[in-house]
């Protein structure tokens, strides 16, 4: 039996979860299209930057700028913080 590549397992993953998260956030989107409500535009906005944004920046963004580590996990992250505030706006609404 032959063993994963690391990499290529950490690829598959993280394309997995930009592709559940994909769903999601499309479903969020299609309630805020169906109801009018900003609070699920918020949520679907937050689920996109917490569960798809990381892929693009990583696999996509980065490797083309030529961010290094650092750079793509600070890009990372500042996607996930700017995901969880609007994830946090959506459920309290102030």
């Amino acid at each position: 039996m032959t063993a994963v590549d690391p990499g290529t397992l950490l690829f598959l993953t993280a394309a997995a979860t930009a592709l559940v998260g994909t769903i999601v956030a499309v479903t969020a989107y299609r309630g805020y299209r169906r109801h009018d409500s900003d609070m699920m535009r918020y949520l679907a906005v937050g689920i996109a930057l917490v569960a798809v944004a990381p892929f693009p920046i990583t696999y996509g963004i980065a490797p083309l700028v030529g961010f290094d580590d650092a750079m793509t996990l600070l890009a990372v992250l500042c996607a996930n913080v700017a995901g969880l505030l609007a994830l946090i706006y959506s459920l309290d609404g102030t």
